[in-house]
């Protein structure tokens, strides 16, 4: 009889030594002793792809017994049993005999013809000697882990989510337990249904897990109770997921209750495309060994990811920060260890990489689609996107369907990433079912200047779907289903005036934006990048510059030089004009790779911005030396977000003079200083960092979230979230009280872009608009429309309106 032995460490120098070691005890050789240990590089980890092979080496029929080192080396071998085939599975046992006198006894039993069961038994008793010998350890001594047994310890939560535990609340669970030394299950207590990894997105995102229903966690290994912990905690705090009304959620506007609502604004008239699912087909299968095809799949992973990134991104630069958030559970699911221990199983069976994929992932949308909730099944698309990226790199191509044509997009609702990939040469207009003008997928059509109307009602896009032809207004909201010939004259007069209204615009762009009584107004750029800026079409300035995209795709942050480089470019690409650099801006709703932080059950009140980075004083030291470098040869201000209190600002201030020491050469004399304003306490208490400042800039997206409690990446809020709510405005009103005389207001914010709300905003005493590069030339038009007269006496209106549509109705069409 020859039982096989599998040693399974972190480290590959300590399993060759323990095994080094257990040869020393046998005479004449001993049964075959594998050993998957330590990463590829040579790091410290585990591969259960590694442990699988190494399993199928040791395996000669009679059985094969598997010893760990710790904590995640238990959860690798038990992903690996999963690769193996059946037969051989079956004779595998898991010890959890410690691993270097496990080892040896081991090895003396498999080399004495023991049985499998026989010598995991020997194993298990290896440290019966020692024990013996040294006596019972003592309990009642104080001192360092003194506390509950780290092993079993168990929970139970309940979730409060009215859609359950979805995607994004699934991704902070897992994100919880990464890093943890233990093995975390969880399970629907309610439905009596399986366990599963807690470290699996895959897994935790299919419980089916509803409002309602009991969750229990059990944890082994030394971080149990921490993991415990942190899921209860989470749970306790609603996932990180912005609180709900409790009354019923605000369904869109349908046809004929109040119409559907302009989201993007423009003229678009053309045939009809339908949304349909595109699906990406798996290519022919290519020969390989299993280790090529893993090669394989793993270059596909990537591609897909660099992939997902970038269309992330593209968001975070066009609508913020919190607003990309929604693909980092794409990026999540394609390092799911549950869902990669599949596609490898199928592999080991003698599937290809893109057979192997597709399998392992049409489960996984399988298990979403069959949901109870409603919520869950829309996640199934996200899923298969997933799926499709990465058989798109395997060599799988788009199989063909209605939804290529030129035409007027019309859908029940828009994912930011296909709104991100829309063409507007190919797309003269959107028409959705679903969704808000503060949605992701609008802000980004107004971003590419595509007209939209969203909220149209399943009634008005059923119609539409059916018609030949659609004139869409995104201005007024208008839909006409197959317009007869006077309808389609309007719609191009519209058109032809709209067209008239931009060339206009465009031609005046450099000059200044006056209003018709003399009041300067800046109109400055958002910008992320030197290219961003040089399409900044007659831009005074860029207004906000989003340094956080040079800090995005990196192992590391960049030095100071990098940054400094960075900056530098933005400024020579404005030519002199001032640019506004916002540091660093990410926190725990948007962590970097290397930049770790501890789970937060609601990180969009967490540790970011200027909290963050007075939290990594190195960090912030760094951006400000890099920034005061370039101040001294360009116009430059410094804005610090998401400042809530004077202490804040003044350590930041203290950087900043810091950092103006170490680069030696005095103060720069067109450096200024300013906070965002994004905190509704920062609002009210203006008057109190006035003294302090060059300037504020109002980020109205952020302000709104925190002033309506209304989760900016919550669509089932997102007509809630709206920052023409009289409350959001006085708030801006309060911020101009504040600042006094002597201290500009700006926004940056979405709103700035509205030209509609340009008077308001002018009205309320705001002196510099920041907006998306390709709207600066209208806004300066509607500038100059504006007499600010007429605009205070539309301020004091608004401020008496109950809500936002009531002040949308008063800026009319």
């Amino acid at each position: 009889m020859t039982v096989g032995i599998v040693v399974v460490s972190h480290s590959r120098a300590l399993a060759e030594a323990a095994v080094a070691l257990a040869g020393e005890m046998l005479q004449d050789g001993g049964g075959p002793i594998e050993v998957a240990a330590g990463l590829d590089d040579g790091g410290f980890g585990t591969d259960a792809i590694a442990i699988s092979e190494a399993v199928a080496r040791a395996d000669r029929g009679d059985g094969v017994v598997v010893l760990m080192d710790m904590g995640s080396a238990v959860l690798s071998a038990e992903l690996a049993l999963e690769m193996v085939d059946d037969d051989v599975r079956d004779r595998v046992v898991l010890t959890p005999a410690p691993l270097v006198e496990g080892l040896v006894v081991a090895s003396v039993g498999a080399a004495g013809g023991a049985s499998v069961a026989e010598v995991a038994a020997e194993a298990g008793d290896a440290l019966e000697a020692k024990a013996a010998h040294l006596g019972p350890a003592a309990t009642d001594a104080p001192g360092p882990g003194t506390g509950p047994a780290p092993d079993d310890q168990r929970g139970v939560f309940t979730i409060a989510l009215p859609h359950g535990l979805h995607a994004r609340p699934s991704a902070r669970v897992v994100g919880a337990v990464r890093g943890l030394d233990a093995e975390v299950r969880l399970r629907n207590a309610t439905l009596d249904g399986p366990e599963v990894s807690a470290a699996s997105l895959s897994k935790v995102a299919t419980l089916g897990a509803l409002q309602g229903h009991d969750v229990a966690v059990r944890a082994h290994g030394p971080d149990a109770a921490e993991a415990v912990r942190r899921l209860l905690e989470l749970a306790a705090e609603g996932f990180g997921e912005a609180p709900e009304s409790t009354q019923a959620p605000v369904s869109p506007p349908v046809a004929g209750t109040g119409g559907p609502i302009p989201a993007s604004p423009g003229i678009g008239i053309g045939p009809v495309r339908v949304a349909r699912p595109a699906s990406v087909a798996v290519p022919a299968p290519r020969d390989g060994t299993p280790s090529e095809q893993h090669d394989r799949l793993d270059e596909a992973r990537t591609a897909a990811r660099g992939d997902l990134v970038a269309v992330r991104d593209t968001a975070a630069r066009e609508i913020g920060q919190a607003e990309a958030a929604v693909f980092d559970a794409q990026l999540l699911l394609l390092d799911d260890l549950d869902l990669l221990g599949d596609a490898a199983a199928h592999i080991a069976a003698g599937a290809d990489a893109a057979r192997a994929w597709a399998d392992a992932v049409d489960g996984v949308e399988r298990a979403f689609a069959d949901a109870a909730d409603a919520y869950l099944r829309a996640r199934a698309g996200d899923v298969r996107d997933v799926r499709d990226r990465v058989l798109r790199a395997l060599g799988g191509v788009v199989v063909d369907n209605a939804a290529t044509p030129d035409g007027v997009l019309v859908a029940d609702d828009l994912t930011p990433a296909a709104a991100a990939a829309l063409d507007p040469a190919r797309t003269p207009a959107v028409v959705l079912a679903a969704g808000s003008p503060t949605a992701h997928a609008a802000i980004l059509l107004r971003a590419r200047g595509v007209p939209a109307v969203v909220g149209g009602g399943a009634s008005l896009v059923a119609r539409a779907g059916e018609a030949t032809l659609l004139a869409v207004d995104g201005s007024t909201g208008e839909v006409v289903v197959d317009p007869d010939e006077a309808t389609l004259a309007v719609f191009r007069e519209r058109a032809a005036a709209l067209a008239g209204r931009r060339d206009e615009a465009l031609a005046r762009a450099h000059e200044p934006a006056v209003t018709r009584d003399g009041t300067t107004v800046l109109v400055g750029a958002n910008v992320g990048s030197a290219a961003d800026a040089r399409g900044a079409t007659g831009a005074d300035l860029a207004g906000l510059v989003r340094t956080e995209f040079g800090f995005l795709g990196r192992s590391e942050a960049p030095d100071v030089d990098d940054q400094e480089a960075s900056y530098r470019a933005v400024a020579e690409a404005m030519a002199g004009r001032r640019i506004t650099l916002r540091t660093l801006d990410v926190g725990g709703d948007k962590p970097l790779d290397y930049l770790p932080m501890p789970a937060e059950a609601n990180p969009f009140l967490g540790v970011r911005g200027i909290r963050l980075a007075l939290a990594r004083p190195r960090l912030l030291a760094d951006q400000l030396e890099a920034v005061v470098r370039v101040a001294h040869d360009h116009p430059v201000d410094v804005m610090f977000p998401m400042v809530a209190t004077l202490d804040e600002l003044t350590a930041a201030r203290r950087a900043l003079d810091d950092a103006i020491a170490t680069v030696g050469r005095g103060r720069p004399a067109d450096l200024r200083v300013g906070i965002m304003v994004e905190v509704p306490a920062a609002a009210l208490k203006a008057a109190v960092f006035a003294p302090h400042v060059d300037f504020f800039s109002i980020g109205t997206n952020d302000l709104t979230q925190y002033t309506l409690a209304a989760e900016r990446g919550n669509d089932q809020l997102a007509a809630l979230a709206d920052a023409l709510d009289p409350g959001v405005l006085a708030l801006v009103a309060a911020t101009v009280a504040g600042a006094g005389a002597d201290v500009l207001v700006a926004v940056c914010g979405e709103l700035a872009g509205d030209e509609q709300a340009v008077p308001l905003l002018i009205g309320l005493g705001v002196r510099e608009l920041s907006v998306a590069p390709g709207a600066v030339p209208g806004v300066k038009r509607a500038v100059r429309n504006v007499e600010v007269g007429s605009a205070r006496e539309l301020v004091a209106a608004a401020l008496a309106c109950p809500d936002a549509g009531a002040v949308r109705a008063l800026l009319g069409p």
